[in-house]
């Protein structure tokens, strides 16, 4: 067995699929199918219950998404806590999961409302936020927030 490094994750090794050769330099080990390898170990990793900071890293790489993105989806003002995260052995659960769901849906290709709804939050994430709501109470219609 061969003890897979490539990924950043301490914890895969290969039964097969690898070749190793000898070198000047040592030993060197080819891969058959590094993309296909690194499908089948996010979408292992997609369908576990919790991610470490590896873990979460990995999936956020082979989706090819760069912390600042990530941080301004899920609603955080810098990317410090992804990095934090990214070092560390847990991860919140709430962005695991949806950076888990979102990892399914890249890898089997489907859609979700999660998708759709990422891509909103990313859109708005600059919107301004009123500084005063304004209602009046209206015959017939109640309480009715004041058009800006």
């Amino acid at each position: 067995m061969h003890h897979y490094l490539g990924s950043g994750l301490a914890n895969v090794w290969l039964r097969n699929g690898y070749r190793k050769q000898k070198t000047p330099f040592g030993v060197a080990v080819s891969l058959d199918d590094v993309a296909g390898l690194h499908r089948a170990i996010g979408l292992s990793l997609a369908r576990q219950l919790r991610l470490s900071g590896r873990e979460f890293r990995f999936l956020r790489k082979e989706l090819g998404i760069t912390q600042q993105a990530l941080a301004d989806a899920l609603g955080y003002a810098d990317a410090q806590a992804l990095a934090k995260w990214e070092r560390s052995a847990r991860v919140p659960h709430a962005p695991g999961l949806i950076l888990r769901q979102l990892y399914l849906e890249s890898a089997e290709r489907r859609h979700t409302k999660l998708g759709k709804l990422l891509a909103v939050l990313q859109a708005t994430s600059d919107a301004p936020v009123p500084a005063k709501l304004v209602f009046e109470e209206r015959p017939r219609k109640g309480w009715v927030r004041e058009a800006v």
